[in-house]
């Protein structure tokens, strides 16, 4: 049985320091398991992990986690969403910038928001 970690990868779009990926977040996500089984929401822990891991294999970061500033977790994510997360990677300050978004033009949602230090 293969456990299910990271989300479906649909699309992405890179530029030098920034990277915007379209993803599923699939029903069959370990992380699910457990958070809150009535209303099963996907964890800001795994929010975090999956901005790190994107920004490891896209920019190169550094591996080493740091701290979090500004973090804002402000709309669940659910089962099957369909999410955008936009990652802005600052070299010279170590800085990971990651917003998880839904929907389009006015009626985006934001889902979670923040700051990381890596290095």
């Amino acid at each position: 049985m293969t456990v299910i970690r990271k989300p479906t990868l649909i699309k992405q779009q890179r530029d030098e320091n920034t990277l915007i990926l379209w993803l599923r977040v699939d029903a069959e996500i370990e992380d699910f398991k457990g958070h809150f089984p009535q209303f099963a929401l996907l964890p800001g822990v795994t929010q975090i992990d999956w901005a790190v891991y994107y920004a490891q294999q896209f920019f190169d970061s550094p591996k080493s986690f740091q701290s979090m500033e500004v973090i804002k977790f402000q709309e669940p994510i659910l089962k099957e969403a369909l999410v955008k997360l936009t990652l802005t990677w600052h070299a010279d300050k170590q800085k990971l910038n990651f917003s998880y978004t839904s929907g389009q033009d006015d009626e985006v949602r934001t889902h979670s928001s923040g700051r990381i230090l890596l290095g």
